[in-house]
């Protein structure tokens, strides 16, 4: 097949976003606040302090427009961003479709996610502030390799808890996650008192992010000269991936488009979901465009779709603040699904104020599903992505078949939230027909 237009949109270095863009000065009403566990009152700066340092803390109450990202930061970028912005034409004839297809690939960085984009402003600013250690949960392992890379340009020592279900069906995760001088453990563990208490509570567990959370956190607690990372659902993790959306904006016209009809993107934590939305409800808040939003989680975890919109823990111990989101409760230990990183018993506190104020919709896609649309955007397009970003993938084509019945040629853009080169396991289960509808 041969077409005289672009494929795809590459900006230049320069073109980098200077500033992470915070929707919390945009939003039609602000937002509930973090609560203190203990007393039930909104968090102050110092209730973060043992845990998060200063830029990280600042970072997590603002709320101004526009971030500065440190010039340090944006150098570190360079080796990946911008990432790149594809015409799927060869996707649109597979299907047959009269939709116009786009993708936004993050699966360039370093690790093969979008997930560095967070990681290493955090480790930046962890190590202005003296601190010599990270600690962090990580489910599929794309967050944990992207701290782990971080870590070591900053030269800091980090420690990973990954959820023992993708611990043992993803070995080459936690191999580049020490590749990078990372030590991974799998959660619950035996080296801390949450993670023995958990063993002890739910026997022979396939764990969860909200087990590894509860690890990560009391290992930073303990130790003065450590910080914990958070890979998703704080307000600073989303804030950090919105160069994502930015990107996006600039990207568009390059192609020879200027509206967005959908957007697709897996939500699991929602810090990727976040980073390519938040950019465009700014433009429709303003009237500039009118895109329906649409977060694609797994039917394993469906807190948007099932969850109920209420204050909780974002861990299994009850030791994070209370953050009101879509919840399916702190103790929901899901379905190990191939799917590790979206294994998430809530979603982004922000997140889930966009989709409770009519912002953005959300479905639920099984696990057959989303591999057989992975399978069939990786023929078209070169690209086997990652198991997460196979449900936006997957809730695309719905649209996309919708609109060939329709007979409407919609503009659908598909946040591809990385690589699925070490997923090739699960990919094996879904083509030997093996694979659970989880």
């Amino acid at each position: 097949m041969t077409d005289a237009a672009p494929l795809k949109a590459l900006l230049s270095e320069d073109e980098i976003p200077t500033h992470w863009y915070n929707i919390v000065a945009d939003l039609p009403s602000p937002p509930p606040p973090h609560l203190h566990p203990g007393t039930r009152e909104p968090l102050t700066p110092e209730d973060l302090a043992p845990l998060f340092p200063p830029g990280m803390i600042e970072q997590e109450l603002s709320t101004e427009r526009w971030i500065e990202i440190p010039e340090e930061v944006r150098d570190i970028y360079r080796l990946w961003r911008p990432s790149p912005f594809h015409r799927a034409l060869r996707l649109e004839q597979a299907l047959g479709t009269t939709a116009r297809i786009y993708y936004k690939y993050e699966g360039a960085s370093p690790v093969g996610s979008h997930k560095t984009n967070s990681a290493v402003p955090q480790a930046y600013f962890n190590k202005l502030a003296g601190r010599t250690r990270l600690t962090t949960e990580t489910g599929a392992g794309q967050w944990g390799s992207a701290l782990a890379f971080a870590s070591q340009i900053y030269g800091l020592t980090c420690d990973i808890w990954q959820v023992r279900s993708s611990f043992e069906s993803k070995p080459y995760r936690h191999a580049l996650m020490e590749t990078f001088g990372a030590t991974c453990y799998p959660s619950p563990s035996d080296i801390t008192e949450a993670g023995r208490a958990l063993r002890e509570r739910f026997p022979d567990t396939t764990g969860s992010l909200g087990m590894a959370i509860s690890e990560a956190v009391e290992a930073a607690g303990k130790d003065p000269d450590a910080s914990y990372s958070l890979g998703s659902v704080l307000n600073h993790v989303a804030l950090h991936q919105t160069v994502i959306g930015q990107e996006v904006l600039k990207q568009l016209p390059m192609l020879g488009e200027s509206q967005i009809d959908y957007l697709f993107a897996c939500a699991g934590g929602g810090s990727n979901l976040a980073g390519i939305s938040f950019p465009i409800i700014r433009e429709n808040l303003a009237g500039r465009q009118s895109t329906k939003i649409v977060a694609c989680e797994p039917q394993a975890a469906p807190s948007l779709t099932q969850g109920e919109y209420r204050y909780d823990f974002g861990d299994t111990e009850g030791t994070t603040p209370l953050l009101k989101m879509y919840t399916l409760g702190a103790d929901f230990v899901p379905d190990p699904v191939h799917a590790g990183g979206l294994r998430y018993h809530a979603m982004a506190p922000l997140v889930s104020f966009c989709k409770h104020e009519g912002l953005m919709d959300a479905v639920a896609i099984g696990q057959r599903e989303a591999f057989e649309a992975g399978v069939l955007f990786a023929r078209a397009e070169g690209i086997v992505p990652a198991s997460e970003s196979n449900h936006a993938i997957a809730g695309a084509f719905r649209q996309a078949r919708q609109a060939t019945a329709e007979g409407s040629s919609p503009v659908i853009v598909i946040g591809v939230s990385g690589s699925g080169q070490l997923d090739l396991p699960a990919y094996t289960e879904y083509l030997s027909g093996q694979m659970s509808d989880g």
